[in-house]
């Protein structure tokens, strides 16, 4: 019971965070998660953080959030989910309550803008880090499969302007077939 206390509390301070002193969105938090729970913790593998991120990305809601419920999930059962989630909405509620009673004072300041602009461009590098270490992970797994599908929902996102509900439900279905058929395969 005191291990698990210990992995709850691990899991709380490190979702809050992440939470607290990340901007621009959900990808960036799972970015920061992947380097938490994986590369320093070691609790969990690379390619488990590739199924948990298409996991929170396929569900309702923001994806910060999900990704905090699937990887406490993981690590602490239904007790990691809560406090991960707990631990993960607090800050911006804290955040955006502050801002909220604020928001006229600062609304127009010439300062603040420009923080917030250069603030997005720091945000689109980290975007970029997140697409570039999922697709790095594709690339590595050398399965052309993946890498069929991965080109083809790219080209139909950014050529075809698909919109991406129906790219991932497709991929989640391929996904299906693709474990249905190993399966089927492996037991014959």
């Amino acid at each position: 019971m005191e291990n698990k206390r210990k992995v709850l509390a691990k899991i709380f301070i490190s979702t809050l965070y992440l939470s607290a002193f990340t901007f621009g969105g959900g990808y960036v938090i799972v970015t920061l998660m992947k380097k938490k729970f994986v590369d320093e913790y070691h609790w969990i593998k690379e390619d488990e953080m590739l199924d948990l991120t298409a996991i929170a990305q396929s569900a309702p809601g923001a994806i910060a959030v999900n990704g905090a419920i699937v990887v406490g999930y993981k690590l602490a059962g239904m007790a990691g989910a809560v406090t991960a989630i707990i631990a993960t909405i607090i800050p911006p509620f804290v955040i955006i309550s502050l801002i909220s009673v604020f928001y006229n004072a600062f609304r127009n300041n010439y300062i603040i803008s420009q923080m917030l602009e250069g603030m997005q461009a720091g945000v689109a590098a980290v975007i970029a880090v997140v697409v570039y270490d999922m697709a790095a992970g594709i690339v590595h797994g050398k399965s052309a499969p993946s890498l069929v599908i991965m080109g083809a929902s790219f080209a139909a996102v950014c050529f075809f302007d698909v919109n991406v509900i129906y790219v991932v439900i497709v991929c989640g279905l391929i996904g299906v077939a693709r474990t249905l058929a190993g399966k089927r395969r492996g037991t014959k």
